[in-house]
């Protein structure tokens, strides 16, 4: 008979195919951010500093982290809820906590797929990051795929898939352009910056661009940020989750 763990590892390694094998997923959390990260490289506006890649390459792995465990994960979730599987699966020997384990270490070995690929196509390009600043860049990696799945968690279990869907893939929408992933909420016009930069992508895009451009220091308000962001979007999705539609 296999063991509590073994069953978390099988469903974990199921998830990540699956998000893997998606070809729609894999355009919104790997292509997708990698043309930006080419585009933004090659474009001259908005001004980000002499060392314009050393900036980009963080934002971008931020929005990867994004793709995945919000996106993707809300609108896989949001069917799976539609169509039982949640259900059915919560009764097997697996259990509800199993699947939500299952599904955090998926999307986790995902994304570090993602930031690996990302990483190298920065180097290439001349990215350059800070390496005192890596763990705690690690740690932004690990805070906000968890804040970012919490929230799909919230999302999924409690609309119905279809307006998941649209929100999820709007949500990706605004967060990219104005949620200070790609660009720093500094940058942002006016009032918009100053919001976005208490927000979940904010503190994560800011909080990453910091750490990885050897400015931890700076890193540490929007780590604080984050963190507060994780554990109300867990309770949230702990208090809202619907397990059928």
């Amino acid at each position: 008979m296999t063991t509590a763990a073994e069953r978390v590892r099988s469903q974990a390694g199921y998830e990540a195919r699956t998000l893997l094998a998606n070809g729609e997923q894999l355009l919104v959390s790997l292509v997708l951010p990698a043309m930006a990260l080419f585009g933004l490289h090659l474009a001259s506006v908005p001004d980000l500093g002499p060392r314009r890649i050393d900036v980009i390459v963080p934002g971008v792995i931020a929005l990867a982290v994004v793709s995945t465990a919000f996106t993707g994960q809300a609108i896989a979730t949001g069917f799976d809820r539609r169509y039982g599987v949640l259900r059915f699966l919560g009764t097997t020997p697996l259990g509800r906590s199993g699947l939500l384990a299952g599904k955090a270490f998926g999307v986790l070995s995902v994304v570090a797929v993602q930031t690996v690929v990302l990483a190298l196509i920065g180097l290439a390009l001349g990215w350059r990051p800070s390496a005192v600043g890596l763990p705690l860049g690690v740690l932004f990696v690990l805070l906000g795929t968890w804040t970012w799945v919490a929230l799909a968690l919230a999302l999924a279990g409690a609309l119905r898939a279809e307006a998941v869907l649209a929100l999820a893939n709007l949500v990706w929408v605004v967060v990219a352009g104005l949620g200070g992933l790609l660009l720093p909420s500094d940058k942002l016009p006016g009032a918009i910056g100053t919001v976005v930069h208490w927000l979940p992508s904010g503190t994560l895009g800011d909080g990453m661009r910091s750490t990885l451009t050897g400015s931890p220091g700076e890193a540490l308000l929007p780590l604080v940020v984050l963190t507060a962001w994780g554990v109300a979007a867990t309770a949230l999705a702990l208090r809202t989750f619907d397990w059928s539609d």
